[in-house]
């Protein structure tokens, strides 16, 4: 068995026996950490990993809005899914303008969502 098959395996195992907290903070941290690669690829004009890094960002909050209860969230649900869509918006607009100030507005909403989620 080879280093990378047994990587997988691990993140596999994680992912599938995590509470769905961990798995919240799981995604955020993805998230997040796409982000920072896309501000590190954008001056360095490298645009496909900026196109990879904005698209599974925009997948990963996709996920996050797939996981809204709107009956038990209320308000609170509606509002996430509106964050969500308004930093799709931006991601979409970050990707097309290759705007890295954008990129970091998305990121600091996603690290204060995360940072809540670790609280509670």
């Amino acid at each position: 068995m080879n280093y990378a098959y047994a990587n997988n395996a691990y993140k596999t195992n994680q992912v599938m026996t995590a509470p769905k907290k961990k798995l919240l903070i799981m995604l955020y941290d993805g998230a997040i950490k796409n982000l920072k690669l896309a501000e590190l690829a954008l001056p360095k004009k490298e645009i496909e990993n900026v196109n990879l890094y904005l698209t599974k960002t925009q997948d990963i909050i996709f996920e996050l809005m797939s996981t809204l209860n709107f009956e038990a969230g209320g308000d609170i649900a509606n509002n996430l899914y509106q964050l969500y869509d308004y930093m799709i918006d931006r991601l979409i607009r970050a990707n097309i303008d290759k705007d890295i100030e954008v990129v970091k507005e998305v990121r600091k909403y996603l690290e204060e969502l995360r940072d809540t989620w670790e609280r509670i």
